[in-house]
């Protein structure tokens, strides 16, 4: 076998000297002769295919961007989530989510509407977010009128039968009885975290359907709320993969002269609050998060440079949200506190206002000294970033923004959020300019800008040694960092 990988390796290099002695004078920075003049890729600084958007008699606007490819993703998205429910009990939006693509005036049930999309390859998913209510299909360009008149059917035409309401209700209590027994605390405390920053309005109304509203949520409710929300100056019909021309008039065919299930009166009740951070703390005693609010659009992007700089993730994870060898939280927490089990900065953002917050978590003997270093890496912020850690941050960005916009559900959605929300959409490539914009007095200024509002502080274990909100207020307002001393006198 030696001998047989020794000739064969001998065959190689004969070939290549074989080769190379035909053109002996030819070096390596001149094109062979004969060979047909390359033609490389440009970038003109416009994507190939644009992003297009067109505005019907109705307000409804219709977004899409083209992209190779014989599936697209086509969806409805709806400017309503749990924010919009300060007039009525929270968790319609969970429900709606839940009863998304049941029975509808054509659709006898949602078997049906799953048969009906297995014939074109397609799948269908809704998700609510705070602000955002989103219905998706993903299916062969072929099927595109199939899947509009499906969308305008599920979104403007439920039956919302008594039996499937009562489902829902089965599926509500169980998530909720998940929630508060999977071992991941992460989604209890991201509805803690926004309930602590934004007491009682908005964002931090619940998310999920408290569990003494599931009973309350019939019918008669649910359609009062779609007839407040589910207007078409509140909707944008987005499509990734397919002609834009072609789903205009899919549009107008489906979604302009159509009269949703609970009638077409003036919509009433329309909550236009805009986010009031309160900041405070929510403990469950049975982890903690300190975060501060942002609200110009204009720092949204030193905020997200800020959030990849600081990194973090689990201790004995492989990977996680921005977790490096470089990050802050792993450099200066991870890596020195052997302790910590997780260390981890999140970045939420909405319309009006956003939240920057470290999620930590340890033993619950070693509370304080865990929001002490927690503290400390917020008051570091405000220093000066060093050249090299910057523009680290800022490549890492830009590579996971261009990465995650390979994929066509997610250009999908970046489409129909950035249209509902402003009526336009920012290319990839404005996107990494902004960001390699981000200087060292940008991050300074945003960070000096959170620390001057009170920090939103979320709890949940075993909070004996918790140190006081007061002394976590105090110290995020002082040099250093550091809770004030306390000093015992028996242990």
């Amino acid at each position: 076998i030696v001998q047989s990988v020794y000739d064969y390796c001998r065959f190689g290099i004969a070939v290549c000297r074989q080769y190379s002695s035909a053109y002996p004078s030819v070096s390596l920075s001149t094109p062979l002769p004969g060979i047909p003049k390359p033609v490389f890729a440009s970038v003109d600084g416009h994507e190939k295919y644009e992003t297009k958007i067109t505005t019907l008699e109705n307000g409804l606007k219709v977004a899409s961007r083209n992209k190779f490819g014989q599936f697209c993703t086509v969806g409805i998205l709806v400017n309503s989530g749990s924010r919009h429910e300060a007039k009525y009990p929270s968790g319609i939006a969970h429900f709606l989510e839940k009863l998304s693509f049941s029975s509808t005036a054509q659709f006898e049930s949602k078997d049906e509407i799953l048969l009906t999309l297995e014939k074109h390859g397609g799948i269908c998913d809704c998700q609510t977010s705070r602000d955002t209510t989103m219905y998706a299909v993903s299916a062969e360009v072929k099927g595109l009128d199939t899947v509009v008149n499906l969308l305008s059917d599920a979104v403007l035409q439920p039956r919302l039968l008594d039996e499937e309401i009562e489902m829902t209700r089965m599926a509500v209590r169980f998530e909720l009885e998940d929630l508060n027994m999977r071992p991941d605390p992460e989604p209890l405390l991201t509805e803690m975290i926004h309930a602590a920053a934004y007491r009682g309005n908005t964002v931090g109304l619940p998310r999920f359907c408290p569990p003494e509203n599931v009973e309350k949520i019939d019918r008669k409710l649910l359609h009062k709320y779609l007839q407040s929300y589910y207007c078409p100056q509140r909707m944008v019909l987005a499509g990734v993969g397919i002609e834009h021309e072609q789903l205009v008039q899919c549009a107008r065919k489906y979604l302009l002269n159509v009269k949703p299930v609970w009638s077409t009166s003036t919509p009433a009740n329309v909550d236009k609050s805009v986010a009031q951070y309160t900041g405070g703390i929510v403990k469950v005693s049975e982890f903690i998060r300190p975060a501060n609010i942002i609200c110009r659009e204009d720092d949204f992007i030193p905020f997200a440079v800020l959030n990849m700089m600081m990194g973090g993730g689990g201790s004995f994870s492989a990977g996680g949200p921005g977790k490096g060898m470089f990050t802050r939280l792993y450099l200066n927490v991870l890596n020195r506190h052997h302790w910590m089990y997780n260390a981890t900065s999140y970045h939420h953002s909405y319309e009006d206002s956003g939240l920057l917050c470290i999620h930590a978590s340890a033993d619950p003997r070693q509370v304080r000294e865990m929001v002490e270093i927690i503290t400390r890496e917020f008051i570091q912020m405000a220093g000066t970033a060093g050249e090299m850690e910057l523009e680290r941050a800022k490549t890492q960005l830009k590579s996971m923004l261009m990465m995650n916009l390979e994929s066509r559900p997610v250009i999908f959605e970046d489409v129909g959020r950035q249209v509902l929300a402003t009526g336009k959409r920012k290319l990839p490539h404005e996107l990494c300019e902004l960001i390699s914009n981000v200087t060292a007095s940008d991050i300074k200024r945003v960070t000096m800008k959170m620390l001057r509002s009170k920090p939103a502080v979320a709890a949940l274990g075993d909070l004996s040694e918790l140190p006081l909100y007061e002394d976590i207020q105090a110290a995020l307002s002082s040099k250093d960092g550091r809770l004030p001393r306390i000093y015992r006198l028996f242990r």
